[in-house]
Parts: structure tokens; sequence; C-alpha cells
């Protein structure tokens, strides 16, 4: 009798532990009187998110110019974008236009594992791009052999594959903790930091795994690309042609300031300790890189782009020519 009761406490424990079923976000409770404005935002922001990363996807698919690996690998990012916005928008909109806070374990589980695959797809993606335009412009007579078909696949693979490696294990992981006691998740939605704050057990082994993971998935392939980019730089230095240095230019700076938007906030957020930044600071920050990287990028990419822009003009041409017809 006696060791029965001793074991009680731990069989009520686990099942205190059991029945946390959901978690609630508080996204932006603290500013109630914001709630109406900020859904008006996200809600424009997702819109114009979506038609422009649509828009990339079908002029590059329609236009056989644009069948090359810079613009396929563009074509990629755009449906990484889409996917990375689809994951996130909605819940958030709900959040902020319903009194429905609350995500059950199982939406939690599928919204971290798509953020952290899509994210991780995207990194090794733009590093992939940024090797497309180092062996472009630095070795343009050897780029069909650097960039042949067969490395544009092999690269493009690696990235999507990486990206369920990274979500695979770091979800699994995540959620094999135990959650007990406070389930209110002081963020937007079900990123792997709040997450773990809420976990009740030791998880320090983990920080540890994905600190690693995060210095190998983003800083490394961040300094290759700057690595990338200071050789490209001194190659655009040396053409004889103003006009070839602009072309180079204008497309490296597109590249550039996509990567120094999703690389830098995204480092902010996973590479942070615990409590080195305010929870609304957070929430800022994973708004960044996720919000405003997958809005920004068909701007940057069409807006800079020439070869881009035409193929917009005559996507719009065709398009006024078949209604006049």
């Amino acid at each position: 009798m006696k060791r029965q009761n001793q074991y009680s406490p731990t069989k009520m424990k686990r099942q205190n532990q059991s029945s946390v079923v959901e978690f609630i976000l508080l996204g932006f409770s603290n500013f109630p009187e914001l709630q109406e404005q900020l859904f008006g935002v996200f809600l424009v922001v997702y819109l114009v998110t979506l038609m422009g990363n649509a828009i990339i996807i079908v002029i590059i698919s329609l236009e056989q110019s644009l069948h090359v690996p810079m613009y396929l690998f563009l074509l990629n990012l755009s449906v990484v974008d889409v996917s990375f916005s689809a994951v996130i928008m909605p819940q958030m909109l709900v959040v902020l236009s319903t009194e429905k806070t609350s995500i059950s374990f199982a939406s939690c589980f599928a919204q971290m594992y798509f953020i952290l695959f899509f994210g991780g797809a995207e990194c090794f993606l733009l590093g992939a791009m940024a090797y497309d335009r180092f062996a472009a412009i630095c070795h343009p007579l050897s780029y069909p052999m650097l960039m042949n078909k067969r490395v544009f696949m092999k690269l493009l693979m690696f990235s999507w594959v990486s990206g369920v490696m990274v979500a695979t294990v770091q979800t699994t992981w995540v959620f094999s903790f135990p959650f007990c006691g406070c389930n209110k998740l002081n963020h937007l939605f079900c990123e792997t930091p709040p997450v773990l704050e809420l976990a009740c057990a030791d998880t320090f082994l983990f920080e540890i795994y994905a600190f690693t993971g995060t210095i190998l998935i983003i800083m490394v392939p961040f300094l290759l690309i700057l690595l990338s980019y200071i050789r490209i730089l001194f190659a655009i230095l040396k053409m004889p042609s103003t006009t070839g240095r602009q072309k180079a230019f204008s497309t490296c700076a597109s590249h550039l300031t996509s990567v120094t938007l999703f690389y830098g906030t995204a480092s902010l957020t996973y590479l942070q300790p615990k409590s080195g930044y305010s929870p609304e600071t957070k929430k800022l920050m994973s708004l960044a890189y996720s919000l405003l990287t997958p809005l920004l990028n068909p701007l940057i990419y069409t807006l800079r782009n020439s070869e881009m822009k035409r193929a917009l003009m005559k996507f719009w041409r065709r398009r006024v020519d078949l209604h006049t017809f």
C-alpha cells in the first residue's frame, strides 16, 4: 500500500500533463484597441503577398526565356514564400478577428513543422541562388558546366530535403517534451522558442542542438553568401562595360536585400537567449522574417530586374490583347 501511495503523485502529474490539449495564443492581446487595425494591415499584407508571388510563379512558368536556373530558383522561392504566408497568416487573422485564440496540439505541431520546413528550404534556396550568381558573374565561360541541369536539380532537391529534415527533427523533439501548467503562448503563432518556454522539462540538450542547428542552417549559408558576393563585387568592378556592371549590380542588389532581411531577422529570433528580448520585441522580429520577406521578395525581384519587368509587360499585353479580341 505504501508503495502505491509513493508513486501516486507522479501518476497524477502525468494526468495533468496529458490534460493540456491546446495552447492559447495571446498574440497582441496587450493592445486590444489595435486589434481591428492590425487585422486590416495583416489582411492587406497577406493578399499582396499571395498576389505578388503568384504573378512571379505564373510569369516564370509561362515565359520560356525565363526557364534558366536563376529564374527557376526564384520560382521555387516564390512557392516557399506563398506557402510560408499560408501557414502563418490565416491563423493570425482568426486570432485578431475572433475570440478563438486557442490552437490544438496537432495544429500547433503542424504549424511549427511547416514554418521550419519552408524556413529551412528558404535558407538553402537563397544560398543556391547566391552560388548561381557567383558562377554566372565570376565564371561566365564555365557557367553552362557549373550550373547545368544536373547541378541545378541537385541544389534544388537539397534545399527541399534539408527543409524536411530540419522540420522533422526539431518539431518531433519539441513536442516530445511534456507540457503542463500554463498553456498560454505569448506569441502570434507556434514558433519553437515560445513553445519551448512552456515545456515542463529540462530542455538544455535541445537548446544546444537548436543553437548549433541555427548556426549551420542560417549563419553558415549567410557567411557563404557574403563571401560569394565579395567575389562577385570584385568581378563586377573588373567588367569593361558600364551596362554590364549596372545589370550585374541590379541583379545582385535585389538578392542581397532579400538575403539580409531574411537571415538577419531569422538569426535574431533563433539565436537569442530565452530572456534576451521582451515578448513584444520577439513578435516583431518574427513578423519581420515571416511576413516582410514574402511580401518584399516579389517587389525586389521584379522592380529591380529588367528581364522580369519585360516578361511582366509581355504577359500584361497578352492579357489585354485577349480581352480586346
